[in-house]
């Protein structure tokens, strides 16, 4: 009897480590691990996705490009499955070798896109040497939103945001290598994504000029919302376009929304998949899924954003859309952007 219960409780061990071995192994199979910017992954669209597939999600929000690449370099993207991020960012994510392929044919859904976001090879960034990194899934451009009892003519061009009377009354969003280009736009840069080396000092003291307009900057949609309203902004340069509209709009403010005449800047958003994910194929169908109609839909009626399968009905056929592209140093664009919000002169924020 003593042998038969050492016997038994030594099984018993055993089958308690080796359960605890295994139980990681099915936690991975069944969790898909999402970055994602706010307002892609609401917490009824992620409760279907379990309930279809029988998994967990875990979703991480980000607020910036610069928060999503730290959060994907951070331990060689091995912290997430998929992620949404930019075409012009996704190039800093394929060259660091942080993102795997794509295998359309798991992506079914993709057959009901326009068909501008269906041609990938014609997007600038999403293929390489025939591999895809990244399906289109959202965009919107950087217009200009105006409050209407402040401003009676809506402004037309980005130098607005410069115009000495809107001291103190202009709020900007908090982003290196957007501001920058918008300075570059600004002064009429042909190419505002490829600063050239005498072009630096005159972008560094256009940005420091736009800071003494600036009555604060902010990172996210709902936070831009708060702080129109409680600082009474008269413009703002709106990094998420309609989203923004959208929520002041029902946050009871009367707000403008224009497409400046030197064109929009504007960002296509894909999902992308680590390169060591964990689960490659609940991040194919998480992709798959997030194409599907009801999802699609409730970025326009939810977030005021575009999907990739219907026009906007925001946009008319006369706006100028300006597509971001890779910038020549992000790194740069970081470093300076820190001193100038620091309050350095522009001699400082150039010196090495």
């Amino acid at each position: 009897m003593v042998i038969r219960a050492i016997a038994f409780q030594r099984f018993e061990w055993f089958g308690l480590l080796l359960l605890a071995v295994l139980l990681p192994v099915f936690a991975h199979a069944d969790t898909l691990r999402v970055l994602s910017w706010p307002g892609y992954a609401d917490a009824d669209l992620v409760k279907t996705f379990e309930a279809r597939t029988g998994s967990q999600v875990s979703v991480t929000y980000i607020d910036s490009d610069e928060a999503l690449w730290e959060r994907i370099n951070r331990n060689q993207g091995q912290d997430f499955d998929v992620f949404a991020v930019n075409t012009a960012e996704l190039q800093r994510y394929i060259r660091a070798a942080l993102v795997g392929p794509i295998d359309t044919a798991k992506v079914p859904n993709t057959a009901k896109q326009l068909p501008r976001f269906r041609q990938l090879d014609r997007i600038s960034g999403l293929v390489q040497q025939g591999q895809v990194f990244g399906v289109p899934y959202t965009y919107a451009e950087m217009g200009l939103i105006y409050d209407r009892q402040q401003i009676k003519a809506p402004p037309s061009s980005v130098t607005a945001l410069w115009d000495p009377q809107y001291r103190g009354k202009v709020l900007l969003y908090n982003g290196s290598s957007h501001n920058f280009t918008l300075a570059a736009q600004s002064l009429g840069n042909n190419r505002p994504f490829q600063l050239t080396a005498s072009q630096w000092p005159a972008a560094v003291d256009r940005l420091i000029a736009l800071r003494r307009n600036a009555l604060g900057f902010y990172t996210q949609p709902q936070e831009s919302v708060n702080l129109f309203q409680q600082k009474r902004a008269a413009l703002m340069l709106a990094n998420y376009g309609s989203q923004q509209l959208q929520l002041l709009k029902a946050a009871g403010v009367d707000a403008g929304y224009v497409i400046p005449k030197e064109g929009a800047l504007a960002w296509l958003d894909t999902w992308a998949i680590t390169r060591l994910s964990k689960n490659t194929a609940l991040a194919h169908t998480w992709v798959n899924y997030l194409l599907g109609p009801a999802p699609s839909q409730a970025l326009v009626e939810r977030q005021g954003l575009a999907n990739t399968l219907a026009e906007p009905p925001y946009l008319q056929p006369k706006d100028r859309i300006v597509w971001l592209e890779p910038v020549e140093d992000s790194d740069r664009r970081q470093q300076l952007w820190e001193r100038i919000l620091s309050g350095d002169r522009a001699s400082r924020v150039l010196a090495p």
